[in-house]
């Protein structure tokens, strides 16, 4: 509908940019057209201006003759006189002329002038109109623009919608594909599963018809015996909303002993301070059983506290077994007492303090609304303590309440809470307002004023306690009216203790069975290892592969590295020939550098100055010596002249030595990569094992999670149609069981007129 509307809307926008368009044309032709005339009236006016100049030309030409003619008249009087008439008819005929001519290029350039005039007023009016049109123009054109880009966007969303729905559509199309194949399996197992349950129920009919002679679970009475279920789940909830009860009985109690010790305090200071004077009598009175507030309000909180933990897993917790109940209902009625006591004193002490100088008339219509909501405090306190006890009477007296007025109790108890806070409410800012007009009392002292903070601060916490409790119990009413009290399956009465009792030892006995029947496994090899077990089987067979392609590149190597070996050896060999030839070479030259050092010596023994110079030269001078591998440079310090073939050989260990080195290392390097690569592959395989059976995992899962979605699905459906054949089933046990009782009576009845027939026909 939308895009429709757009459509249409796109299409008038579209006319009237047509039309606009058109009335531009249009006005442009005009425009030209007048440009056209305007370019007429301009060439006329050119014309008009070189005819104005030629007739002034000729004017001045003639003004020129005529001053001629005149300097020529006085020369000659009688030609003058004579061409006079002549000169006077030229004269007024060019003047005739003349002024026709000036009279024509007046009206002319008036014509001229207007028609300026009008051309301009008409290239105003439509430069005005030429511009109003393109500023529409352009509105309209960004109006167009806008709505294109609009259009545009809303196509592209509408295609986006549309392959999104298509898509959708086509999942819709699957999934319905996948419901019609799961439902014609639905149907198929449910046409098995009611074949096999009609021959069940067949077999079961005839098995009841056999050896059930009597249906107990039909007498309410009857079906009271039996041996009701336990629900562990109920009785976590219940102890569950037990402690939260306790912690909201635990919060009030505190500050029912705070509001009670505080409200002791305040009797005592106002409106007489004991520490400076006596107070009343009554006062004193109210003080004392105000002392005695612990003894009645402590123990609520132990009564609430040993009701919650009588609730546990392993017992029934119902009003008929609730005993802890009775106590704190006991509890509640002697805190009750202590109001009811201490009710008439807190009364008569806010009379007396109405009746004292420093009470104002505010501060009296404080008390006295404090007066009323005494009373109405007390009043529902008695009113929720009835309904508790009414609780309590399961447990001592089954008989005394019925089950038809528990949800009537429950809610009256809500009712009761809720009208507590209300009143607590009330009291908390009638207190309020009361402290602050006793702090404008002359007498006032700071102790007056922390003891009424204090009362304040308890008389809020009370109302928030007793707030929670209040909307504890009304959110949990349903609860507690529904699921207080149950009894066996099928049963409409309450559970009896001795029942629940029966109940528990059997949860017992069926307890420590299942215990008996738990036998330990036998020992077996577990999962986990047997994974690793395959995981090194395969690692070992690809390990064979990959030693085996070892041993094919090691033969491969050896061959190589044989090859290489003779190679060197011929190098070897053909390096020893040079080092011989070397080596004697080097002898040639040292014998001959010792047989120059024996003549300077025997030369320069003259004196014992230059031999000892000489000597001292011999001895530092070095001797250089050099061969293939390099140069050594000797001293001859009375030392013998090394060896050279010992020397050469010492340098070949060497490095013989240091090749060795490496070629082990070489071949260390070489087995460790080779090794690495086998254990790489071996790890490529074993990931691409993972994969695959991660991939085969997947599949299973996904399989496994539609085969638990599908068996869910059928075990609603089977569960359904069970329950359905099960209440048929109980349906048609109760009236076999009637017709054969109505059966069994008619026998009876027959039996009975048998036999007073025979004695009939004995007797006659």
């Amino acid at each position: 509908m939308a895009q429709d509307k757009l459509r249409a809307q796109n299409q008038v926008l579209k006319k009237g940019v047509v039309d606009e368009q058109a009335n531009s044309a249009s006005l442009k032709e005009q425009l030209k057209m007048k440009d056209q005339s305007l370019r007429k009236l301009q060439q006329e006016m050119d014309s008009l201006t070189f005819r104005n100049q030629q007739l002034a030309k000729r004017v001045e030409l003639l003004q020129d003759e005529l001053s001629l003619s005149e300097t020529r008249g006085k020369k000659n009087k009688k030609s003058a006189e004579s061409s006079s008439q002549l000169s006077q008819e030229q004269k007024s005929v060019f003047n005739e002329d003349l002024q026709k001519k000036i009279e024509e290029n007046e009206r002319l350039h008036i014509l001229y002038f207007e028609a300026d005039e009008q051309h301009k007023r008409l290239e105003a009016e439509l430069r005005t109109k030429l511009e109003v049109l393109e500023s529409d123009a352009a509105q309209h054109q960004a109006v167009v623009d806008s709505l294109t880009r609009k259009y545009t966007d809303t196509i592209e969303k509408l295609q986006n919608d549309k392959s999104k729905l298509e898509i959708k559509s086509q999942t819709l199309e699957r999934e319905a594909k996948d419901c019609r194949l799961r439902t014609e399996e639905c149907q198929q197992q449910l046409k098995n599963l009611q074949a096999a349950l009609g021959s069940r129920l067949e077999e079961s009919l005839c098995i009841i018809n056999e050896k059930v002679p009597f249906n107990d679970t039909r007498s309410n009475r009857y079906n009271a015996l039996n041996v009701p279920l336990h629900n562990r789940r109920y009785q976590l909830k219940l102890r569950d909303l037990a402690g939260q009860a306790l912690s909201f009985v635990q919060e009030i109690v505190t500050a029912l002993l705070n509001f009670h010790t505080y409200t002791e305090q305040k009797v005592q200071i106002f409106p007489i301070d004991s520490a400076t004077d006596t107070i009343s009598p009554l006062n004193q009175k109210f003080s004392q059983y105000l002392h005695e507030n612990a003894l009645y309000v402590r123990p609520l909180e132990e009564g609430m506290l040993q009701l919650f933990e009588s609730i546990t897993e392993d017992t029934v917790t119902v009003l008929e077994t609730a005993v802890k109940l009775k106590a704190f209902s006991e509890h509640l009625a002697s805190y009750l007492c202590f109001l009811r006591k201490i009710l008439p004193y807190q009364l008569k002490s806010l009379e007396e303090e109405c009746e004292s100088s420093l009470c104002t008339a505010a501060l009296k219509a404080r008390n006295m609304e404090l007066h009323r909501d005494m009373k109405r405090l007390t009043a529902i306190f008695e009113k929720l303590h009835t309904y508790v006890s009414l609780l309590a009477l399961p447990s001592t007296k089954p008989e005394g309440l019925l089950r038809t007025n528990y949800s009537l109790v429950f809610t009256n108890i809500a009712a009761s809470l809720h009208g507590s806070h209300d009143i607590l409410k009330d009291i908390s800012k009638h207190y309020s307002q009361k402290a602050t007009l006793e702090q404008d009392v002359p007498t006032a002292t700071q102790k007056l004023v922390t003891t009424n903070d204090c009362i304040l601060s308890s008389i809020l916490s009370l109302t928030n306690g007793v707030g929670k409790i209040a909307s504890f119990f009304s959110n949990n009413l349903d609860h507690f009216t529904s699921s207080l009290s149950y009894g066996p399956k099928g049963g409409t009465e309450f559970i009896s203790p001795l029942s629940a009792e029966c109940m528990l030892q059997y949860k017992k006995k069926a307890v420590a069975y299942m215990k008996s029947l738990k036998k330990p496994c036998a020992d077996s090899v577990p999962y986990e290892e047997a994974l690793a077990n395959r995981r090194v089987l395969l690692s070992s067979t690809e390990s064979r592969e990959g030693l085996a392609q070892q041993v094919q590149q090691s033969l491969e190597k050896i061959a190589k590295l044989e090859q290489e070996k003779e190679h060197w050896m011929l190098e070897a060999q053909l390096a020893k020939i040079k080092l011989e030839k070397e080596n004697q070479k080097l002898k040639n030259s040292l014998s001959g550098h010792l047989a120059e050092t024996v003549q300077e010596r025997s030369v320069l023994s003259n004196t014992a100055e230059q031999k000892e110079e000489t000597t001292e030269k011999s001895q530092r001078e070095p001797i250089k010596t050099t061969s293939l591998i390099g140069m050594l440079t000797i001293t001859t310090d009375n030392e013998k002249v090394p060896d050279v073939e010992s020397r050469e050989d010492l340098i070949k260990k060497h490095y013989m030595a240091r090749i060795a080195e490496l070629t082990s290392h070489l071949q260390l390097a070489d087995s460790k990569s080779v090794h690495f690569h086998a254990e790489c592959r071996a790890l490529a395989k074993r990931l691409s094992l993972a994969e695959k059976s991660k991939e085969s995992l997947t599949e299973e899962l996904k399989l496994a999670s539609q085969s638990i979605s599908r068996l869910q699905d059928e075990l609603m459906t089977t569960k359904r149609s069970y329950e359905d054949q099960l209440s048929m089933m109980s349906d048609h046990l109760c009236s076999m069981n009637e017709t054969l009782t109505k059966q069994r009576e008619e026998i009876d009845t027959l039996k009975m007129t048998s036999k007073g027939n025979s004695k009939k026909n004995k007797t006659r």
